[in-house]
């Protein structure tokens, strides 16, 4: 292809100029806009230069890259709602063996999970994971920071919703779910254990020294807040509070029952003796009392007036104990609700714990289903967005939370970055400079091989994974179909095994090591601060001897 008009050229160079500093240095002091408007930017000059027409800046966004990512993000946050990446923190921990067993498993476990749910989002989620474990065990937070970085790059490289640029990849070049696994899950799963030796390698000392105390001391504090925090949430108060109502009230009933039986005594008592007083006078005077009722002309019997005193007082006696009765009947009936209150929370707490299980099952099931269907090489953008709208159906809610958790600024950069690139194609730079290398980087010698891997790294690092991917995809493959078609697929596999591993070589590498990064700067109390030369210092003989040892593996 040859370049376009000089004015052209020069407009459209100065879009994507503006787009890779952004891109990459998205802070810088005259124009502090961020990754996403500088994408956003990008994309416009190209169409307020006439680089592009605004039909093809519509046409040149790729709707089922985006369908897959917003599917993928989707997947991703019903999983952690249903608690698989608190299972996989705990998996870290969980019966450890000591610091380099620890390494080991953070290694491991950030592989599989970015390979399944994307490396962005691994990281997002098990860098506080990792600091408290290096906090708990009191160990240097560095090189649990880069195996997770790392690891999770050389992990998603295994498939193809393991990062962005393998979404492009995969369906740019057609290539099924199945082959792109089997052809690069041997150089994954070597690249991760060679990756884990040479951290073992450089951090075995400071892996078998303990730091000092202060740090011990600083443990602790997070230890003990940790667990308070844990214990408000999550003590089953409602449960105590039941038990110590229920032993007031028996304590209640138990002095009321006595205050009761020894006031109705005492009433008793002083009936009794005002009874046996009466008695006495009623001798001495039933004859004057007869004498005042014959005078008065009527005849009144003691003994009647005595027996009707005493019925009354009889009377008002069994009203005492009425009502006393009632009062017991009373307490116990507020028991038995008490009782039954406890029961039916009981019985709702149970409920829920089993709707809880029922749906967190029904999650884990559905992203399996997507799995499998994914391998059996249905249509990835549709299965990942028919396996998120299954999960929000199931989770019976309004999705409204879950969606929100979708980073649109993602999707958002991907359409300005989608428009950039044709933008820059439309140039012709693109095409020239890969006519230059494209004798020398023909992949069915070792020597095209190994510059064409140059290439890849060189560029990745300078302008991010996936716009390398969208430069040099197509042109690679276009050039390896020239020899045969078995080539153009293990170029395609080359392209997406040393994109990502790329990202492993500096911090501006790949989202992922600024993710790991961020978090692990802004965990208070955990904070750690993993600086450029920190990384570099591990990730440059990192990447070129695993980049190495997986060209030999890939299966084309």
């Amino acid at each position: 292809m040859t370049l376009a008009s000089t004015e052209k050229v020069a407009l459209g160079s100065f879009a994507f100029g503006i787009f890779w500093m952004l891109a990459v240095f998205p802070a810088v002091p005259f124009l502090p806009i961020g990754r996403t408007a500088g994408s956003m930017l990008g994309a416009m000059l190209m169409v307020m230069f006439r680089v592009l027409s605004p039909d093809q800046a519509y046409s040149a966004v790729n709707l089922p890259i985006l369908g897959l990512l917003f599917g993928t993000m989707i997947v991703s946050t019903y999983l952690e709602r249903a608690d698989m990446f608190m299972y996989l923190g705990k998996l870290l921990s969980w019966k450890s063996l000591g610091p380099k067993d620890l390494l080991c498993r953070v290694c491991f476990i950030s592989a599989i999970s970015s390979a399944l749910f994307t490396n962005d989002t691994c990281c997002v989620v098990l860098t506080v994971f990792v600091l408290k474990i290096a906090k708990q065990h009191n160990l240097p937070p560095r090189p649990f920071l880069l195996a997770l970085a790392s690891s999770a790059n050389i992990g998603s490289s295994a498939t193809p919703i393991g990062n962005p640029q393998n979404l492009v990849i995969a369906l740019q070049s057609n290539i099924s779910f199945q082959e792109f696994v089997y052809g690069i899950l041997p150089a994954m799963i070597v690249g991760i254990v060679v990756n884990t030796f040479i951290l073992l390698c450089m951090f075995w000392r400071e892996l078998s020294v303990q730091k000092d105390e202060e740090d011990v001391v600083s443990v602790k504090e997070v230890e003990v807040s940790k667990a308070d925090v844990t214990s408000h949430r999550f003590s089953p108060a409602t449960m105590s509070f039941s038990q110590e109502w229920n032993s007031t009230l028996d304590g209640e009933m138990t002095n009321s029952r006595s205050s009761r039986s020894n006031s109705l005594g005492e009433f008793g008592n002083r009936i009794s003796s005002s009874l046996e007083m009466r008695s006495h006078h009623v001798g001495s005077d039933s004859a004057k009392m007869h004498t005042e009722s014959k005078e008065n002309g009527s005849v009144t019997d003691p003994f009647a007036r005595l027996e009707n005193m005493t019925s009354s007082r009889e009377t008002k006696v069994t009203i005492i104990e009425m009502s006393n009765s009632n009062k017991l009947v009373d307490i116990n009936g507020s028991k038995d609700m008490a009782v039954s209150i406890q029961i039916s929370e009981e019985r709702e707490g149970l409920i829920k714990k089993w709707k809880r299980l029922v749906w967190k099952t029904s999650v884990y099931l559905v992203t399996i289903g997507m799995l499998i269907a994914l391998l059996l090489g249905l249509n990835m953008s549709w299965t990942v967005i028919s396996a998120s709208l299954a999960l929000m159906v199931l989770d019976f809610k309004d999705a409204g939370p879950s969606l929100e958790k979708v980073s649109y600024g993602l999707l958002i950069f991907f359409c300005g970055m989608f428009i950039t690139i044709d933008g820059f194609n439309k140039t012709g730079i693109p095409s020239a400079i890969w006519d230059f290398m494209e004798p020398h980087a023909r992949i069915n010698h070792p020597s095209g091989i190994i510059v064409l891997a140059v290439v890849i790294l060189g560029l990745s690092n300078l302008a991010s994974n996936v716009p390398t991917v969208l430069l040099l995809g197509a042109r690679v493959a276009a050039s390896a179909a020239l020899s045969s078609a078995s080539d153009k697929k293990k170029a395609w596999l080359i392209l997406a095994w040393v994109s990502t591993v790329a990202g492993n070589l500096s911090l501006l590498g790949s989202a992922a090591n600024l993710i790991v990064c961020e978090q692990a700067r802004r965990a208070h109390p955990l904070g750690y601060d993993l600086s450029f030369r920190k990384h570099l210092q591990f990730g440059f003989p990192s990447t070129l001897i695993v980049t190495a040892i997986g060209l030999l593996l890939i299966r084309g």
